[in-house]
């Protein structure tokens, strides 16, 4: 952490302007060095900015942050240059002759978290935020940054380094006379509380991990059904290869949309029938994998000659079922009925026909399933795996409340760091503190 480093904080390549960014203990002298005495704290001033051998690289804003009230919570600087990439490399060859380094991936936010700027969930929130390309991902991003989920960890974590200090009450200190007996009993109520609590936080059908990286919606039916034909209608592109030969789609092909302001995957699958060779068949098995584990399927009929479709068997309540080629006549629409909960649409994929109702529809669902909520979802598998590990020391410690509160206590400890893990503080001199702040041992 005593070395000072620099990046392009904008993005690469030519543009109006380009932010170099400097942090450390030599960013002060360094913006000296090249740019005169530094301005007033966060505010920009205009400067010649030159090499040590005094040959002009720029013009430009620059900036002083001194630590601890800036990014990093190190002294930084900024270099608002003109975006010229030889400019750019000229800046950079001028502080690293100066005796800076470039910055390794992810270095900037890696100081702000060891400088307690932010936790390991805000961390990972800025980073979602660059990546968001929609307006959920934009949102649920910005929540977690800004510490939605930090501040739900958090007053776990304070239930629960309480319900450590009645337990450690007990255990070490059981002749003071100032400890109540059987005082472990008392952390009975906070731990059920806690129990619920991270039940119904991981209860949430991945919805954290679905707005970051997709709603995944499965097309599925007989082949010629119009499954290619419908994904490109909705991707407003050839995506899939449409012919009259069943079977031309083997493999899943996918598309990516956004729909209701959330990322959305469509897979076009193989035809489901009886296949007619070995490539045909993994083609089958895998739409049968992709559509068991999608988020939402869309049976596809074509009820030109289907009256019966098998597909229908394998919707459940949320899907939606699609009776395709309208257009063509043939089998009546109405003999193809949904199951309870399957929404029904009837349309022309060719032609456009009924698409903007389905379109709509999918819309709606997906905007309903992905939704922010008043709790804040788990937008990473490493957040799920660090509660769920929490919730099953914190039930096993339940259970042994009664008979063992050593082995109860030693179970909550490793809750604790479990959600600990999730921000990236473990500070076990929480517990004593509250040990000694609330039951006065020791006096």
């Amino acid at each position: 952490m005593q070395e000072t480093i620099f990046a392009l904080a904008s993005a690469p390549g030519r543009a109006g302007v380009a932010v170099v960014r400097v942090s450390g203990p030599l960013a002060g002298r360094a913006l000296d060095a090249l740019a005169g005495a530094r301005p007033a704290p966060r505010a920009a001033a205009l400067r010649r900015i030159a090499a040590s051998g005094g040959a002009e690289i720029d013009r430009g804003l620059v900036l002083w942050f001194p630590g601890p009230a800036s990014f990093t919570g190190e002294d930084c600087a900024e270099f608002h240059v003109h975006g010229g990439p030889a400019v750019v490399a000229a800046l950079a060859d001028a502080l690293s002759a100066f005796g800076l380094r470039p910055a390794e991936a992810g270095e900037f936010t890696r100081r702000a978290f060891e400088n307690d700027k932010m936790d390991l969930t805000e961390a990972e929130g800025l980073a979602d935020l660059i990546d968001a390309e929609t307006e959920g991902q934009r949102a649920q991003a910005l929540a977690q940054m800004t510490g939605a989920l930090r501040t739900l960890y958090e007053t776990w974590r304070d239930q629960l380094i309480h319900v450590l200090a009645a337990l450690e009450g007990e255990i070490d200190f059981p002749d003071e006379d100032d400890v109540p007996d059987h005082l472990s009993e008392t952390a009975g109520a906070p731990l059920d509380s806690l129990i619920a609590g991270l039940s119904a936080h991981l209860d949430d059908n991945r919805r954290g991990e679905r707005v970051r990286e997709g709603f995944v919606v499965a097309l599925i039916g007989a082949p010629n059904a119009g499954k290619s034909s419908l994904l490109n209608a909705l991707a407003r592109r050839e995506a899939a290869i449409v012919t009259d030969i069943p079977g031309t789609t083997r493999d899943i092909v996918e598309v990516r949309l956004v729909l209701g302001g959330f990322p959305v995957i469509l897979a076009d699958t193989a035809g489901l029938r009886e296949a007619a060779d070995q490539i045909e068949a993994e083609g089958v098995r895998r739409a049968l994998a992709r559509a068991e584990d999608a988020d939402l399927r869309l049976g596809v009929v074509d009820v030109s000659r289907e009256t019966s479709p098998p597909v229908v068997e394998r919707l459940r309540a949320g899907d939606g079922l699609v009776l395709n080629k309208t257009d063509l006549g043939g089998a009546a629409e109405a003999a193809v009925l949904a199951p309870e909960g399957v929404a029904r649409f009837e349309l022309a994929a060719t032609t456009g026909a009924g698409l903007p109702a389905l379109e709509v529809w999918l819309a709606e669902t997906v905007s309903a399933r992905l939704s922010r909520r008043e709790a804040p979802a788990l937008s990473r598998a490493r957040h799920r795996h660090a509660v769920g590990r929490s919730l099953e020391h914190l039930q096993a410690a339940r259970l042994r409340l009664a008979d063992a509160p050593e082995l109860a206590a030693a179970e909550v400890h490793l809750g604790l760091r479990a959600l600990e893990s999730l921000t990236g503080r473990i500070d076990v001199e929480d517990v004593l503190d509250r040990v000694f702040s609330q039951f006065c041992i020791g006096k």
